[in-house]
């Protein structure tokens, strides 16, 4: 199912070196993803090549621009079938990973596929501006993760509540985000997060693809995060 070949040739331009057990972790990843698709939608993205590139290298690619010191703990929001964090588990299994998702079945998959690899991280079924609210989840983690979920603003105020100050939001986004970027300026500042880092980089040919990282240098005020309608109806400006 995996094109090994295929996914080592794009992430060796990234610096990025896998061992032989984490391509068959991903191998099986990948085939578990094909066939829990056809039980319900994880993904519009099912040819092997398609998911060697567009779900596994680009978010490997997220290893070439973070510096992950070892069992780094992170909590990735809004993870939906695992990407990114899953493949970074199974790529760096000493990484400690939450994976925080509203839809039970998603995660549901995810401990399948950790399982039928022998590898363990914590399940999160929680909406996002709850559990950022919740003192076991606030400041608790050194990295926040998040791809393509929704607007930066919007993802700063869900995601940042729950890094320790001195930690890092990583957001995984299309090339195409600078108008975001902007406009997300002062929602940066009064959640407590700075830009540290916009990395812009080639997936493939013609697929840009682009790591904002976003420094935590203060506590997000404890009335953040909103409730999601006020979040997504009046995002922070």
């Amino acid at each position: 199912m995996l094109n090994k070949e295929l996914l080592y040739n794009t992430i060796k331009d990234y610096k990025i070196e896998l061992n032989d057990e984490a391509y068959s972790r991903l191998d099986k990843y990948a085939e578990l993803l094909v066939e829990t698709n056809k039980q319900f939608n994880l993904t519009a993205i099912t040819d092997p090549d398609a998911i060697t590139i567009k779900h596994f290298a680009d978010c490997l690619a997220v290893f070439n621009a973070v510096d992950f010191k070892k069992n780094a703990k992170i909590i990735d929001v809004g993870t939906g079938a695992g990407f990114p964090g899953l493949v970074m588990l199974l790529s760096r299994p000493d990484l400690d990973i939450t994976f925080l998702d509203g839809t039970g079945k998603k995660l549901v998959f995810i401990e399948k596929v950790m399982e039928s690899v022998g590898l363990k991280g914590k399940i999160l079924h929680r909406r996002a501006e709850d559990a950022g609210r919740d003192p076991q989840y606030r400041e608790k983690f050194d990295f926040s993760t998040a791809r393509a979920v929704a607007n930066l603003s919007a993802l700063c105020e869900y995601c940042l509540p729950f890094v320790k100050t001195g930690g890092c939001f990583i957001s995984m986004k299309s090339s195409s985000a600078n108008e975001e970027i902007a406009d997300a300026e002062n929602a940066l500042k009064l959640l407590g997060g700075e830009l540290s880092e916009n990395k812009m980089f080639d997936l493939v040919e013609n697929t840009p693809r682009r790591i904002i990282s976003i420094k935590k240098i203060s506590q997000t005020p404890s009335k953040y995060p909103r409730a999601s309608s006020k979040i997504s109806k009046n995002p922070l400006k």
